[in-house]
Protein backbone atom coordinates (compact mmCIF):
# COMPACT_ATOMS: atom_id res chain seq x y z
CA UNK A 1 0.00 0.00 0.00
CA UNK A 2 1.43 3.62 -0.96
CA UNK A 3 2.08 6.32 1.48
CA UNK A 4 -0.92 8.84 2.03
CA UNK A 5 0.86 11.80 0.35
CA UNK A 6 -0.63 15.57 1.16
CA UNK A 7 2.49 17.94 -0.96
CA UNK A 8 2.71 17.68 -4.66
CA UNK A 9 4.96 19.42 -6.54
CA UNK A 10 4.27 21.07 -9.76
CA UNK A 11 7.96 20.48 -11.13
CA UNK A 12 7.72 16.79 -10.49
CA UNK A 13 4.78 15.75 -13.42
CA UNK A 14 4.12 12.97 -15.97
CA UNK A 15 3.67 15.15 -19.59
CA UNK A 16 0.97 13.94 -22.01
CA UNK A 17 0.97 15.84 -24.99
CA UNK A 18 -2.26 15.92 -27.08
CA UNK A 19 -2.58 16.85 -30.45
CA UNK A 20 -4.40 20.01 -29.86
CA UNK A 21 -2.52 20.27 -25.98
CA UNK A 22 -0.33 19.27 -23.34
CA UNK A 23 -1.19 18.22 -20.00
CA UNK A 24 1.60 17.99 -17.38
CA UNK A 25 -0.30 15.70 -13.90
CA UNK A 26 0.65 16.91 -10.76
CA UNK A 27 -1.62 14.80 -8.43
CA UNK A 28 -3.51 11.81 -10.24
CA UNK A 29 -7.47 11.40 -8.86
CA UNK A 30 -6.20 7.64 -7.54
CA UNK A 31 -4.32 9.84 -4.86
CA UNK A 32 -7.33 11.83 -3.90
CA UNK A 33 -11.39 10.83 -2.93
CA UNK A 34 -12.39 13.88 -4.82
CA UNK A 35 -10.17 15.75 -7.23
CA UNK A 36 -7.08 15.59 -9.80
CA UNK A 37 -4.96 18.48 -10.37
CA UNK A 38 -3.27 18.78 -13.64
CA UNK A 39 -1.38 21.55 -15.75
CA UNK A 40 -2.53 22.68 -18.74
CA UNK A 41 -0.16 24.07 -21.61
CA UNK A 42 -2.11 25.82 -24.98
CA UNK A 43 0.38 26.61 -27.73
CA UNK A 44 -0.83 29.92 -29.53
CA UNK A 45 -3.86 29.06 -31.14
CA UNK A 46 -4.59 25.65 -29.43
CA UNK A 47 -7.63 24.92 -27.60
CA UNK A 48 -8.92 21.24 -26.04
CA UNK A 49 -11.99 20.28 -28.32
CA UNK A 50 -15.43 21.14 -26.65
CA UNK A 51 -16.32 19.53 -24.24
CA UNK A 52 -18.09 18.97 -21.03
CA UNK A 53 -17.79 17.10 -18.20
CA UNK A 54 -20.64 15.27 -16.52
CA UNK A 55 -19.08 14.02 -13.16
CA UNK A 56 -16.85 17.18 -12.30
CA UNK A 57 -16.51 20.82 -11.71
CA UNK A 58 -13.34 22.48 -12.53
CA UNK A 59 -11.52 25.43 -11.44
CA UNK A 60 -8.77 27.10 -13.52
CA UNK A 61 -6.07 29.30 -12.12
CA UNK A 62 -4.20 30.91 -14.88
CA UNK A 63 -0.46 31.29 -14.81
CA UNK A 64 0.69 33.06 -18.01
CA UNK A 65 -0.68 33.52 -21.73
CA UNK A 66 -4.00 34.45 -22.53
CA UNK A 67 -7.20 33.07 -24.32
CA UNK A 68 -10.82 32.98 -24.43
CA UNK A 69 -12.64 30.67 -22.63
CA UNK A 70 -16.33 29.70 -24.62
CA UNK A 71 -18.36 28.37 -22.24
CA UNK A 72 -22.23 27.48 -21.90
CA UNK A 73 -24.84 26.41 -24.78
CA UNK A 74 -24.02 30.12 -26.59
CA UNK A 75 -20.39 29.78 -26.00
CA UNK A 76 -20.22 32.81 -24.84
CA UNK A 77 -16.52 34.34 -24.89
CA UNK A 78 -14.74 35.49 -21.86
CA UNK A 79 -11.25 36.94 -21.45
CA UNK A 80 -8.63 35.19 -19.56
CA UNK A 81 -5.40 36.56 -17.95
CA UNK A 82 -2.91 35.88 -15.18
CA UNK A 83 -4.55 35.68 -12.30
CA UNK A 84 -7.56 34.94 -13.11
CA UNK A 85 -9.50 31.75 -11.55
CA UNK A 86 -12.28 30.15 -13.92
CA UNK A 87 -15.17 27.67 -13.21
CA UNK A 88 -16.94 25.29 -15.05
CA UNK A 89 -19.56 23.68 -13.54
CA UNK A 90 -20.98 20.46 -14.29
CA UNK A 91 -22.34 19.71 -17.53
CA UNK A 92 -21.28 22.78 -19.35
CA UNK A 93 -19.87 22.85 -22.69
CA UNK A 94 -16.81 24.70 -22.72
CA UNK A 95 -13.68 25.17 -24.31
CA UNK A 96 -10.68 27.79 -24.04
CA UNK A 97 -8.13 28.71 -26.63
CA UNK A 98 -4.73 30.60 -26.44
CA UNK A 99 -4.97 33.68 -28.29
CA UNK A 100 -1.38 35.48 -27.22
CA UNK A 101 1.98 34.90 -28.59
CA UNK A 102 2.86 33.02 -25.30
CA UNK A 103 1.50 29.53 -24.53
CA UNK A 104 -1.15 29.92 -22.08
CA UNK A 105 -0.78 27.90 -18.84
CA UNK A 106 -2.64 26.84 -16.37
CA UNK A 107 -3.58 24.94 -13.25
CA UNK A 108 -6.63 22.69 -13.24
CA UNK A 109 -8.43 21.29 -10.43
CA UNK A 110 -11.20 18.71 -11.12
CA UNK A 111 -13.79 17.97 -8.18
CA UNK A 112 -15.65 15.19 -8.60
CA UNK A 113 -19.64 15.46 -7.85
CA UNK A 114 -19.48 12.12 -6.49
CA UNK A 115 -15.69 11.06 -6.22
CA UNK A 116 -13.54 9.27 -8.13
CA UNK A 117 -14.94 7.97 -10.99
CA UNK A 118 -15.33 3.96 -11.14
CA UNK A 119 -15.15 3.71 -14.83
CA UNK A 120 -11.93 5.80 -15.29
CA UNK A 121 -10.18 5.69 -11.17
CA UNK A 122 -6.93 6.68 -12.39
CA UNK A 123 -6.06 9.71 -14.64
CA UNK A 124 -4.31 6.92 -17.18
CA UNK A 125 -7.44 5.24 -17.38
CA UNK A 126 -9.26 8.67 -18.28
CA UNK A 127 -6.22 9.65 -20.39
CA UNK A 128 -6.85 6.22 -22.35
CA UNK A 129 -10.51 6.73 -23.13
CA UNK A 130 -10.05 10.56 -24.21
CA UNK A 131 -7.49 9.02 -26.95
CA UNK A 132 -10.46 6.86 -27.76
CA UNK A 133 -12.80 9.01 -27.92
CA UNK A 134 -10.89 11.07 -30.08
CA UNK A 135 -9.23 8.90 -32.04
CA UNK A 136 -5.79 9.47 -30.72
CA UNK A 137 -3.15 7.30 -30.22
CA UNK A 138 -2.07 6.92 -26.41
CA UNK A 139 1.50 5.35 -27.08
CA UNK A 140 2.26 9.14 -28.84
CA UNK A 141 0.17 11.19 -25.95
CA UNK A 142 1.98 9.43 -23.62
CA UNK A 143 5.87 10.33 -23.92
Amino acid sequence: MKPRRYVFSTKETIHYRFPTHANDLVMDRAEAETSEVFLVVLEPGESPPLHLHHDAEQVFYVIEGAGILQIGEALEPYPVNPGDVVRIPPRTLHKIQCNSPRPLRYLSVDCFVRGRPDDEPTWESHVRTMCLRHGWDFEKVKK
